[in-house]
Parts: structure tokens; C-alpha cells; sequence
């Protein structure tokens, strides 16, 4: 029997899962001129972990930007090759030097930064070949990205964000609804037998297995979905 999953109800765009972007600054991408500005104010955004800053550019053109470790308002920014290796300028990884550390990498160049964007996380470059440039991410896995993806120097500022406990679920509670997430969560184990597949029984034993096929109906795609192995591995 069908079931409504809250990935279900999540996909029918009601206000209830809709992200509250009217309260957000705006977007954070690299911009795709050669030009250079500066740090006119640091901001706060509900939708970003990170302060932001609003550079104002010399084409007169004005964006937000993260804010890394040590930039203050008045500081300049330079985009574009040929920037020196400073906090807050953006370059490609061709030339920015081994051992920097940077944040808010472009997956394919020109899109305007995909990765490493929350608050106190950076990457670094390790080493550059024919095939392209490796990062070290947050994760510790190293990625191999095209010399022409651009980056901004730097640690993103707001670190040990994390650190500091919630402790209450009323403040919890407040955080997720900034950026309205779902809060708080529920398992599925736990849920009644028309709520959910692993529900029912009173108990928290799922009585049927947690993998699912690739092309199993929406009311049963639950668990780990056709996974390629399960178990400790040896």
C-alpha cells in the first residue's frame, strides 16, 4: 500500500517545506568580470552559516561575497588573474600557490562557487598536474578540479558555530525555521504503519529490510536505496 512519505509531501511545494528566501540577502557567487572592489559592510543571513560582506566594485556593481578570517570593512578585493594571494581576492586554481587555503570553489568554471561554503571551512590546494589541480576538502577526500575553476583565499570566518550546545529544543527549533527545515525528526520505526514502511508494530524492529530497489513505488523507497553494499566493512 502507497504511503504519503514526508519526501512526498516535501515534493507538493506547500508553504510548510518552501525555504523563507524573502528573508534572505540574496545569493553568494563569484562575479564573472575582471575587477576589484571593496568591503563596504559585513552582513548576516539567515540562509548562510557564514557572515557575509557586500563589496561594492569599481564598475559600480555591488555583491555579496563570504567573509573569510581577518577582512574587515574598507579592505579591497581583486578579482581576476594576477591578484595577490590574500584573504578575500579570488583567482583561479592555476595560479594560486600549493599549501593555500581557500573556500568557495567553482565546480566547472564560471559558475560562480559550489563547495566549501560553510562557516570555518576551507580547502586546500595540495598539488597541480596536466590532469588539473587537487583540493583537499573539509572531508579530507581530495578532488580533482580544471585549472580554470576559480577560488577565494582564505578561512570563512565563523568558526566554532558548532561548538556552543542548543540546549533546549526551543532554540533548535528557531534555527530550523529560519531556513525552515524540517524540525523535529522523526524515524520511521517509530511511526504508525500508515505513516511509514518500517512503522507499526509498537516496537522499534522494522520487520522488513532496509534496502530498497531502484525502482521501488514512492510509498516504499525508503532506507538505503539500491545500495551497492551493505555491512561493517572488513
Amino acid at each position: 500500500m502507497g504511503k504519503r512519505l514526508i519526501q512526498q509531501r516535501r515534493g507538493r511545494g506547500t508553504n510548510t517545506y518552501r525555504s523563507p528566501g524573502h528573508r534572505f540577502r540574496g545569493e553568494v557567487k563569484h562575479t564573472l568580470m575582471e575587477t576589484s572592489g571593496m568591503v563596504m559592510d559585513l552582513v548576516h543571513c539567515p540562509g548562510h552559516s557564514a557572515p557575509l560582506m557586500e563589496v561594492s566594485y569599481i564598475t559600480g556593481e555591488k555583491r555579496l561575497a563570504f567573509a573569510p578570517e581577518t577582512i574587515k570593512v574598507g579592505d579591497s578585493i581583486v578579482v581576476g588573474p594576477g591578484a595577490e594571494v590574500k584573504e578575500g581576492n579570488v583567482l583561479s586554481l592555476r595560479e594560486i600557490p600549493e599549501g593555500t587555503l581557500i573556500h568557495n570553489i567553482e565546480l566547472r568554471p564560471g559558475d560562480g562557487g559550489k563547495m566549501v561554503r560553510a562557516s570555518g571551512t576551507f580547502a586546500k590546494v595540495v598539488a597541480r598536474s596536466e590532469e588539473g589541480v587537487r583540493v583537499a576538502l573539509p572531508s579530507k577526500k581530495e578532488k580533482l578540479f580544471l585549472p580554470a575553476c576559480r577560488a577565494a583565499i582564505g578561512i570563512l570566518a565563523g568558526a566554532g558555530r558548532t561548538d556552543k550546545p542548543f540546549l533546549k529544543a526551543g532554540t533548535r527549533h528557531k534555527k530550523m525555521k529560519a531556513r525552515n527545515k524540517l524540525y523535529p525528526k522523526v524515524c520511521g520505526v517509530s511511526m504508525n504503519a500508515v505513516d511509514h514502511p518500517f512503522g507499526g508494530s509498537s516496537s522499534h524492529i522494522k520487520g522488513r529490510p532496509t534496502q530498497s530497489p531502484r525502482n521501488a513505488p514512492p510509498g516504499r523507497k525508503v532506507g538505503k536505496i539500491a545500495p551497492r553494499r551493505t555491512g561493517r566493512k572488513k
